[in-house]
């Protein structure tokens, strides 16, 4: 394992899969045209996009019926957060009548700081608890959602514990009241069966980055029917929905990670899931005072957010650095707070705990002689930081 990065961050981002990165690479140097030109060198690349297109929408099982066959229902975005937003706003937009939001505590940032926005600027945002495992509160969502509610906005799957939510048990609560229901799948899509041809659901987000396709590169599905307005407004791009020339190398490369995705899915809830397992029941045999955050019957195949008590997560990170273990205490993108994560907070878990939390989550790139490499330098690792600490004597 000298001088080999073992990398068990997966939901902060992937690698890019090589065979993803043969795809991409034509389209930098050699097929450089844009999509919307009319002459034939940007038309061949306008069906490439389409192809990629209709890729995307078929991992996630959406709709394309339409007279050229083209997955309608996909409109290619930035990122995740852009999607999110995207898809917020324009509820807000096609519902005028209505100003309130609906979302979870324990949302991701793309999604919570733009509810506080929503909030300084005057629109009403309710915030959905959670249980002691991360768990909704349902009943408190049946009382917050109302006929002023324009959009109802949970996350799939936490990307910190990997808690799954009932996201179309949610839909049909919004929908009751005439309101529109998004759900971040950011890190759900590619790891967990979705199928939107028979879904609910309005609109749903995708990212690249975490399934294994370059970053910067994402997706919105607007089901057939819903009332969209761009996010972005310019040129006709993506059929008006979200103007700016297209990211084709991304867009190819996120085609062909949804391909990949869309045949590795029984690898991501088999093998994927057994190295998370191993993992955990390694700590938990090894290690004195540790938690297992979140609800273990319902999460993601590849995600654990494990509390080592009385200690800093930050220092387990800094010491699995030195190692070439790559692992995170929870959002890339809260990264550099001296809080806890607002996830863990929302779920009451203990400072004592929520402070040593330390999530890992695998691809199917790793392997079990990293699990057990992570499972040997890490209970020393515990014990030094222990040793130290004034909590735990």
């Amino acid at each position: 394992m000298k001088n080999r990065i073992i990398y068990v961050d997966n939901n902060a981002t992937t690698a890019v899969a090589p065979e993803v990165f043969e795809q991409m690479r034509p389209f930098f140097c050699e097929r450089y045209g844009n999509p919307s030109s009319i002459h034939s060198f940007g038309g061949k690349v306008a069906y490439e996009v389409a192809e990629a297109r209709r890729r995307v929408a078929a991992l996630i099982g959406a709709s394309q019926r339409d007279p050229d066959n083209e997955a309608t229902e996909i409109v290619f975005t930035g990122c995740g957060t852009e999607s999110d937003n995207a898809a917020i706003w324009s509820a807000l937009q096609v519902c005028p009548k209505k100003s309130k939001v609906v979302m979870s505590k324990v949302e991701h940032p793309a999604v919570l700081n733009l509810g506080r926005e929503l909030d300084r600027r005057g629109y009403p945002v309710a915030y959905v608890p959670v249980d002691t495992h991360g768990r909704l509160d349902m009943a408190r969502l049946n009382e917050m959602v109302d006929d002023q509610t324009a959009v109802v906005s949970i996350m799939w799957a936490n990307n910190e514990t990997g808690n799954l939510y009932p996201v179309e048990e949610i839909a049909q609560v919004a929908h009751a009241h005439g309101a529109l229901f998004h759900t971040d799948a950011v890190q759900a899509v590619g790891k967990v069966p979705v199928n939107m041809a028979d879904s609910g659901i309005d609109m749903l987000s995708l990212s690249g980055h975490k399934l294994h396709a370059p970053k910067g590169i994402g997706a919105l599905y607007v089901r057939r029917g819903v009332r969209f307005r761009p996010y972005l407004v310019g040129g006709h791009q993506e059929k008006g929905r979200r103007a700016g020339t297209e990211n084709v190398s991304g867009i190819i490369g996120f085609g062909a990670a949804a391909e990949l995705a869309r045949q590795n899915l029984s690898v991501e809830n088999e093998r994927v899931r057994r190295l998370r397992d191993r993992l955990e029941k390694g700590v938990i045999n090894t290690i004195p005072a540790v938690r297992i955050n979140g609800d273990s019957e319902n999460r993601l195949p590849n995600t654990t957010c494990i509390s080592f008590e009385f200690i800093e997560g930050e220092s387990i990170l800094m010491l699995f650095d030195q190692l070439g273990i790559c692992a995170s205490s929870g959002s890339a993108c809260t990264t550099g707070s001296l809080e806890p994560s607002h996830v863990l907070r929302a779920m009451g878990v203990p400072y004592t705990a929520a402070h040593g939390a330390v999530r890992f989550s695998f691809s199917r790139y790793n392997t079990e002689q990293e699990v057990d490499y992570i499972l040997e330098h890490l209970p020393p690792i515990i014990k030094r930081l222990r040793d130290i600490s004034p909590y735990w004597h």
